[in-house]
C-alpha cells in the first residue's frame, strides 16, 4: 500500500474519486458537491486557515488502485479548549480493511501530532458541526445534504483503532402530514399571546439585520459549548450567499422579545434528492439539470441544520412558537414538503433533545463523534453538558 499526500490537481482529484470507487455500488450513497469539499481545503474560503491547517491523503494498493482517503487538520483556538490539543480527521473512506484503515488513522495522528495536537476527533469536518459531522451506526438510508453517509463497518474500524465515544449525535425526522401534538401549540399560542413577543421570517433584502441578529443569537447560546467559535459576520454571510440557489426565505424564522432577537430556527431543502443524479458535478449541463428537479418539486425533505434559544428564554416555548410558524403559514401551501429531518441534536444537548422528544419526531439516524488520545493510557471525557442558565 502507498499512501500519497495531496499536493497538486491530480491528486485532489483522487482525493474527490475515492467516494465514488467505493460506493459505486451503494444506492443510498448521495457524491458530496467536488466544489463543496474542495472549498474545506481552500484558504481564500475557509477561515479556519487563520488559525490552524489541513493535509489531505489518498491510499492505493499494490496495484495503483484507490483504496481510502484521510483529511487531517487543527484550529489553534479551539485545540486549546480541552484538557489536551486536540485536533480533527474527517472525510475517512477506506476498504474494508483494518491495515489499510490504520495506516490512514496513524498518518493523521503523526501529522497532528507534528503540528502539537495530543488527540483527535473524528470523523468531523475543518469548520463548524452542521456539517460533514460524525460517523453514522445506525439509520443506513440516503443522507440529507450535509449529513455523513458511511458503510456499517467503519464503526469497527474506528474502534479497533483506539476512537473512543466523545458524544452521540439523534436525527429524528417529522412526518408533515401528521399533525403535531395539540399540547405544542398550545404553548405556543400561549406564548404569543404573551406582549413583547415577535416574529419574522428571513428576507435577502435585510440581509445584514437578520446576519446581525443570527450572529448575537448564536454567540450566547453555545458560547457554553466545547466546540464554540464565535460566528462573524464575514462566515455568517459567506454561508448565506453559498445557499441563497436553494434558500426559501420564510424558511428561516427568527423570535424577538421587546425588539431583542432571542432565538432562530434554519430550515433548508434537502438538495440532495437532487444531487443523487449529478455525481458531485455541477458544470453548466447539471446546474440545467439542477434547476429542472427543482421546478419539478422533486425536493419533498427538509432539513432543519440550526435551531438556538438564548439561554433565558429556554424552556419558555420559544421551540414552538418557531414550528408554528413553519408548519402553518409556510409548509401548508407546499403540500408537496411530506418530511423533516431534523439534524442533529447531541447528547450533550439534552433539553433540545427534550423538545424534539414532544413533537413525537421518529427516530432516524444516530451518529457517533468519536476521539482518540494520542496517549493510551488515559481515558476520553465525554462531551460536557451544555449549561443553559437556568436550573435543571
Amino acid at each position: 500500500m502507498q499512501i500519497i499526500e495531496v499536493r497538486d490537481r491530480k491528486t485532489a482529484r483522487e482525493f474527490l474519486n475515492v467516494a465514488r470507487v467505493l460506493y459505486k455500488d451503494d444506492k443510498n450513497w448521495v457524491c458530496l458537491l467536488d466544489q463543496d469539499i474542495n472549498a474545506v481545503f481552500d484558504p481564500g474560503k475557509n477561515n479556519n486557515f487563520k488559525k490552524g491547517g489541513a493535509a489531505r491523503w489518498v491510499l492505493k494498493d499494490g496495484d495503483g488502485l484507490l483504496i481510502g482517503r484521510i483529511a487531517a487538520f487543527y484550529n489553534t483556538e479551539k485545540a486549546l479548549k480541552f484538557d489536551q490539543p486536540t485536533g480533527g480527521c474527517g472525510f475517512f473512506e477506506c476498504i474494508n480493511d483494518r491495515e489499510a484503515a490504520f495506516k490512514l488513522f496513524d498518518t493523521s495522528r503523526q501529522w497532528l501530532s507534528e503540528h502539537g495536537m495530543e488527540a483527535m476527533d473524528g470523523p468531523v469536518n475543518f469548520g463548524e458541526n452542521d456539517y460533514f459531522w460524525g460517523l453514522l451506526i445506525e439509520g443506513f438510508t440516503p443522507p440529507a445534504y450535509g449529513m455523513n453517509y458511511n458503510p456499517p463497518y467503519y464503526r469497527e474500524l474506528f474502534e479497533s483503532y483506539g476512537f473512543r465515544i466523545y458524544f452521540e449525535q439523534v436525527t429524528k425526522h417529522l412526518d408533515t402530514t401528521v399533525p403535531f401534538p395539540d399540547r405544542f401549540w398550545k404553548i405556543a399560542e400561549w406564548v404569543m399571546r404573551k406582549p413583547g413577543f415577535s416574529f419574522e421570517h428571513f428576507s435577502f433584502r435585510e440581509v445584514d439585520k437578520f446576519s446581525s441578529d443570527l450572529i448575537e443569537i448564536y454567540n450566547a447560546t453555545w458560547v457554553n459549548h466545547e466546540h464554540f467559535t464565535p460566528l462573524t459576520s464575514k462566515t455568517v454571510r459567506a454561508a448565506m450567499e453559498s445557499a441563497k440557489p436553494v434558500l426559501i426565505e420564510d424558511f428561516i424564522w427568527f423570535a424577538y422579545h421587546e425588539g431583542k432577537p432571542i432565538a432562530f430556527m434554519v430550515m433548508l431543502p434537502d438538495v440532495n434528492q437532487i444531487l443523487r443524479h449529478l455525481n458531485g458535478k455541477l458544470h453548466l449541463i447539471n446546474k440545467l439539470r439542477f434547476l429542472y428537479y427543482k421546478w419539478t418539486k422533486t425536493i419533498t425533505r427538509n432539513r432543519i441544520t440550526i435551531l438556538g434559544v438564548v439561554p433565558q428564554f429556554q424552556g419558555a416555548g420559544i421551540e414552538s412558537c418557531l414550528f408554528w410558524h413553519l408548519q402553518e403559514p409556510v409548509l401548508r401551501k407546499r403540500p408537496h414538503i411530506i418530511e423533516i429531518e431534523i439534524s442533529w441534536v447531541g447528547d450533550f444537548n439534552p433539553k433540545m433533545q427534550a423538545t424534539v422528544d414532544a413533537m413525537n419526531a421518529k427516530p432516524g439516524k444516530k451518529h457517533i463523534t468519536y476521539r482518540k488520545l494520542f496517549n493510551d493510557s488515559s481515558e476520553v471525557k465525554k462531551a460536557t453538558t451544555i449549561w443553559t442558565g437556568r436550573e435543571a
